[in-house]
């Protein structure tokens, strides 16, 4: 069978492993990556063909199109650069390659076409071709060990001409020239899925271009939309249960941040799921700080839409509440404090009780960071006024864990710490915690003196019978070590 014309145009596709004929000149070979589906063994024509190409600004407006595919064909190639040390020729190659895409994106910017079917795909061969690839092995897998808290990422080999295809697809995402249905049909599922597969790469940047170009793609193609959401739903499903390891959550979460501020009320069923399924279950991760702030604003975005799913989100993060690791609870108390910044007493119902005693726990914490954050999220205004308008049931709470950060400094015969009490039992053993500690005793003091002296009497009477009984049980052990 003849070659089509469109076969014509293309430059001749040899096997890699082919011998030039004799007389031929010199020619350059391009590493493609074998693993692709979309992979295409081939060879470049002579350097001076490629370098002969005129530019797309100075051509005609009748071969401009024909002039484009063959510019977008010669960036389908591949490059490697896994080598440390490029030769002058393939560091030309690399070069041509580069100021190519960006003539292509000059080009979309500023002669804004509107491509036909033929020209979309060729462009989409270009991309997956250079952006559908395997990731390379991350930085845990090489060296045994990784803390994405504070390692430093790796950087991605090919970015120099991976940073301008993106840069030429977020253009074309954005694109209003061309027809929408035509770019419907290769801004596909498929390709949604190719997306998301390269949000697990360990280079920031290209997790940001990845970021932008499906929030546009999520805004432009409607029909996209609840495919879109269940593909992320189903990273966070195996990043929760599975794998505990991806590198693009904090960026799937900001992209999700967005579209949960622009859901209508009320509030879908589906959603509400999504937010009690995913969202809440991220709180358990090990990393979670990695990407804490994006998880919190999209769950206080599900509070500013529905106030009423504040009992369903306090009990779960309660319920994941860390024990050993302050770095976690100083997250969470922040989280809280924006919880309580967006709710009334009615919308926590049985949930209040349970949340503040937590924060009584956190002000008793040991950890002094944690207890001045707990200490200062009292302080908080809105708060502040949350307590006062539900004094009857919280202020008995806390009170009685900041009676217990002052205890010592309180005692009346100014008696010495006792040996081998527990700290608690003692007052806090750091100063600033209880100045702190003092000084919201006072606003309490100002709130309600009465419902303050009665609960101080009936707190400090428990703290000192602690005390006693457990001085009267130092002493046991002590005379019975002595028979």
């Amino acid at each position: 069978m003849g070659k089509s014309n469109k076969d014509k145009d293309r430059w001749e596709d040899k096997p890699a492993g082919d011998k030039a004929p004799a007389g031929a000149k010199e020619k350059t070979s391009h590493m493609l990556n074998a693993d692709l589906p979309r992979h295409r063994a081939a060879r470049v024509v002579e350097r001076s063909v490629i370098a002969s190409l005129n530019t797309l600004r100075d051509t005609s407006a009748a071969n401009r199109s024909k002039l484009f595919i063959r510019k977008v064909r010669l960036c389908c190639y591949v490059f490697d650069f896994s080598e440390t040390v490029d030769s002058p020729q393939d560091a030309r190659d690399k070069e041509i390659k580069r100021s190519t895409i960006l003539e292509l994106v000059t080009y979309l910017t500023q002669f804004k076409p509107a491509f036909a079917e033929e020209e979309l795909e060729e462009i989409f061969e270009m991309i997956l071709c250079n952006l559908s690839r395997p990731l390379p092995p991350s930085t845990l897998d090489v060296v045994g060990m990784f803390n994405p808290e504070e390692d430093e990422p790796a950087s991605e080999a090919t970015w120099p001409h991976l940073q301008v295809v993106y840069e030429f697809l977020l253009r074309l995402a954005t694109s209003t020239e061309t027809d929408s249905k035509l770019l419907a049909k290769y801004f596909n599922r498929s390709f949604v899925l190719i997306l998301l597969d390269l949000f697990d790469s360990e280079d920031p940047r290209e997790r940001d271009y990845l970021k932008t170009i499906l929030h546009r793609i999520y805004g432009n193609f409607m029909s996209l939309r609840p495919f879109i959401r269940r593909a992320i739903n189903n990273v966070f499903f195996k990043f929760i249960y599975e794998t505990d390891r991806h590198n693009g959550i904090a960026e799937l979460l900001e992209i999700l941040g967005s579209i949960i501020n622009g859901f209508a009320l009320p509030i879908k069923e589906q959603h509400k799921q999504f937010l009690s399924r995913v969202l809440l279950p991220l709180h358990k991760v090990t990393y979670v700080s990695v990407f804490h702030p994006q998880l919190s604003y999209c769950v206080t975005q599900f509070l500013e839409k529905d106030a009423t799913l504040a009992p369903k989100i306090v009990k779960a993060i309660l319920k994941f509440w860390p024990v050993t690791n302050s770095k976690k609870e100083l997250m969470f108390l922040t989280e809280m404090e924006e919880v309580l910044d967006r709710v009334q007493s009615h919308h926590l119902q049985e949930a209040q009780v349970p949340l503040f005693q937590q924060i009584a726990n956190s002000i008793n914490s040991p950890h002094f960071q944690v207890s001045e954050r707990a200490i200062y999220v009292l302080n908080n205004d809105v708060i502040l006024r949350f307590i006062t308008n539900n004094r009857e049931v919280l202020v008995p709470i806390l009170n009685q864990a900041l009676v217990s950060n002052t205890f010592a400094q309180k005692d009346p015969e100014g008696k010495k710490r006792a040996a081998g009490l527990k700290w608690e039992e003692q007052g806090h053993w750091n100063a600033t915690i209880v100045e702190l500690t003092q000084d919201i005793l006072k606003l309490f003091n100002e709130m309600d003196q009465g419902l303050m002296d009665k609960c101080n009497a009936q707190n400090r009477a428990q703290i000192e019978a602690r005390v006693r009984e457990r001085a009267l049980r130092e002493q046991t052990w002590a005379s019975l070590e002595k028979c």
